[in-house]
């Protein structure tokens, strides 16, 4: 499907999630971050997604309910979600450490976040700038919101690289 623009889930007919049954026999638990969680989330993800990322995930934080899920091993967090981070209705961003993906982390994370947010009073969600478009797609069947591409992201600033000349 390549680039295209953003995605419209129907919360209200979402189908079923994995099991998490799975992900718990392997020690790891899907929850809502907590607050006093933030600084220690907000520096993960930096660290392995970049600060854009962060600055979203930060305004996750600052709601109530949380509107970040974690995946977490004992004391070691493996990904994130959320929601309501750049707009209202919004799903994302979401990430997983190299280390653990192709385990069913990134699912879950994606479906509790999407219960979430229909556990919010939701019906719809929008998956902006989505990147593994046929997963959603499939998965989810999201459907591809019409001449959204640049969409909301248009014209954001993004973090330059200095330019270093050695002389």
């Amino acid at each position: 499907m390549g680039d295209v623009g953003d995605l419209l889930v129907r919360l209200y007919d979402l189908p079923q999630g994995p099991v998490r049954d799975g992900l718990a026999a392997a020690g790891i638990e899907i929850r809502r971050a907590l607050p006093p969680e933030r600084l220690i989330v907000l520096d993960w993800v930096t660290r392995h997604f970049g600060s854009l990322w962060a600055a979203e995930v930060e305004m996750g934080f600052g709601q109530l309910p949380v509107t970040v899920w974690l995946a977490v091993r004992g004391n070691a967090l493996l990904g994130f979600a959320c929601h309501d981070a750049t707009a209202k209705g919004f799903f994302g961003p979401t990430g997983v450490d190299a280390a653990a993906r192709g385990q069913g982390v990134g699912e879950a994370l994606l479906f509790a976040t999407l219960n979430g947010m229909r556990a919010a009073g939701y019906a719809y969600a929008v998956i902006g700038d989505p990147g593994p478009v046929e997963f959603y797609c499939k998965r989810l069947d999201a459907s591809v919101i019409p001449k959204s591409k640049p969409g909301l992201y248009r014209g954001m600033l993004r973090p330059q690289l200095e330019d270093r000349q050695v002389d």
